[in-house]
Protein backbone atom coordinates (compact mmCIF):
# COMPACT_ATOMS: atom_id res chain seq x y z
CA UNK A 1 0.00 0.00 0.00
CA UNK A 2 1.07 3.45 -1.11
CA UNK A 3 1.85 5.68 2.19
CA UNK A 4 1.75 10.05 1.69
CA UNK A 5 1.16 12.16 4.47
CA UNK A 6 -1.54 15.05 3.81
CA UNK A 7 -1.61 18.57 6.33
CA UNK A 8 0.83 16.48 9.02
CA UNK A 9 -1.23 13.27 8.61
CA UNK A 10 -0.08 9.73 7.31
CA UNK A 11 -2.51 8.27 4.60
CA UNK A 12 -2.60 4.95 3.30
CA UNK A 13 -4.08 4.64 -0.46
CA UNK A 14 -7.00 1.45 0.06
CA UNK A 15 -6.07 -1.85 -1.60
CA UNK A 16 -9.77 -1.82 -2.72
CA UNK A 17 -10.53 -4.17 -0.41
CA UNK A 18 -10.96 -2.56 3.71
CA UNK A 19 -10.80 -6.07 4.96
CA UNK A 20 -7.45 -6.66 3.21
CA UNK A 21 -6.70 -3.59 4.58
CA UNK A 22 -7.34 -4.31 8.26
CA UNK A 23 -5.93 -7.51 7.58
CA UNK A 24 -8.53 -9.75 8.00
CA UNK A 25 -8.47 -13.31 7.26
CA UNK A 26 -10.86 -14.37 4.15
CA UNK A 27 -10.27 -10.66 3.38
CA UNK A 28 -11.77 -12.18 -0.64
CA UNK A 29 -14.23 -13.88 0.84
CA UNK A 30 -16.04 -10.77 3.26
CA UNK A 31 -15.48 -8.50 0.36
CA UNK A 32 -17.70 -10.52 -1.91
CA UNK A 33 -20.18 -11.51 1.47
CA UNK A 34 -20.44 -7.36 1.91
CA UNK A 35 -21.10 -7.19 -2.44
CA UNK A 36 -24.14 -10.15 -2.39
CA UNK A 37 -25.40 -8.25 0.98
CA UNK A 38 -25.52 -4.93 -0.57
CA UNK A 39 -27.55 -5.78 -3.68
CA UNK A 40 -29.84 -7.85 -1.48
CA UNK A 41 -30.35 -4.48 0.16
CA UNK A 42 -30.79 -2.70 -3.03
CA UNK A 43 -33.39 -5.17 -3.80
CA UNK A 44 -35.33 -5.13 -0.61
CA UNK A 45 -35.76 -1.41 -1.66
CA UNK A 46 -36.24 -1.77 -5.02
CA UNK A 47 -39.40 -4.43 -4.37
CA UNK A 48 -40.49 -2.32 -0.94
CA UNK A 49 -39.81 -5.44 1.32
CA UNK A 50 -40.16 -5.51 5.03
CA UNK A 51 -37.94 -7.35 6.66
CA UNK A 52 -40.85 -9.83 7.47
CA UNK A 53 -41.59 -10.36 3.43
CA UNK A 54 -37.86 -10.45 2.49
CA UNK A 55 -36.81 -13.19 4.94
CA UNK A 56 -40.16 -15.17 3.80
CA UNK A 57 -39.21 -14.38 0.12
CA UNK A 58 -35.56 -15.39 0.87
CA UNK A 59 -36.08 -18.50 2.92
CA UNK A 60 -34.28 -17.11 6.34
CA UNK A 61 -35.60 -15.60 9.67
CA UNK A 62 -36.49 -11.84 9.87
CA UNK A 63 -33.59 -11.61 12.55
CA UNK A 64 -31.10 -12.79 10.21
CA UNK A 65 -32.71 -10.44 7.73
CA UNK A 66 -32.25 -8.04 10.62
CA UNK A 67 -28.55 -8.88 11.34
CA UNK A 68 -27.76 -8.73 7.47
CA UNK A 69 -29.22 -5.09 7.42
CA UNK A 70 -26.95 -4.41 10.47
CA UNK A 71 -23.84 -5.51 8.28
CA UNK A 72 -23.57 -8.50 10.38
CA UNK A 73 -23.98 -11.41 7.82
CA UNK A 74 -21.07 -13.90 9.52
CA UNK A 75 -24.10 -16.28 10.25
CA UNK A 76 -24.52 -16.75 6.13
CA UNK A 77 -22.42 -18.21 3.56
CA UNK A 78 -22.00 -17.16 0.54
CA UNK A 79 -23.67 -19.68 -1.38
CA UNK A 80 -27.30 -18.59 1.05
CA UNK A 81 -26.15 -14.49 0.22
CA UNK A 82 -26.62 -16.11 -3.52
CA UNK A 83 -29.96 -18.23 -2.65
CA UNK A 84 -31.83 -15.16 -1.38
CA UNK A 85 -30.40 -13.19 -4.26
CA UNK A 86 -31.94 -15.26 -6.78
CA UNK A 87 -35.21 -15.90 -4.92
CA UNK A 88 -34.91 -11.56 -4.89
CA UNK A 89 -35.15 -12.05 -8.79
CA UNK A 90 -31.33 -12.06 -9.62
CA UNK A 91 -29.46 -14.23 -11.98
CA UNK A 92 -26.31 -15.56 -10.96
CA UNK A 93 -23.25 -16.52 -13.06
CA UNK A 94 -20.03 -18.04 -11.66
CA UNK A 95 -17.06 -17.56 -14.54
CA UNK A 96 -14.12 -19.48 -13.56
CA UNK A 97 -10.71 -19.04 -15.71
CA UNK A 98 -7.37 -20.05 -15.56
CA UNK A 99 -5.00 -17.40 -14.14
CA UNK A 100 -0.86 -17.07 -14.34
CA UNK A 101 -0.41 -16.59 -10.81
CA UNK A 102 -0.08 -19.40 -8.02
CA UNK A 103 -3.29 -18.63 -6.49
CA UNK A 104 -5.81 -17.00 -7.96
CA UNK A 105 -8.67 -14.73 -6.50
CA UNK A 106 -12.40 -14.52 -6.08
CA UNK A 107 -13.79 -11.37 -7.71
CA UNK A 108 -17.43 -10.12 -7.74
CA UNK A 109 -18.81 -8.59 -10.74
CA UNK A 110 -22.19 -6.65 -10.38
CA UNK A 111 -23.59 -5.98 -13.67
Amino acid sequence: MKTRRVDGIQVQRSSGNVYADLGLPDAERLKIKTGLVVEIRKAMRRLELTQQQAAKRMGITQPKVSDMMRGDFTNLSERKLMDCLNRLGYDIEIKVKATAEPVGHLKLAIA
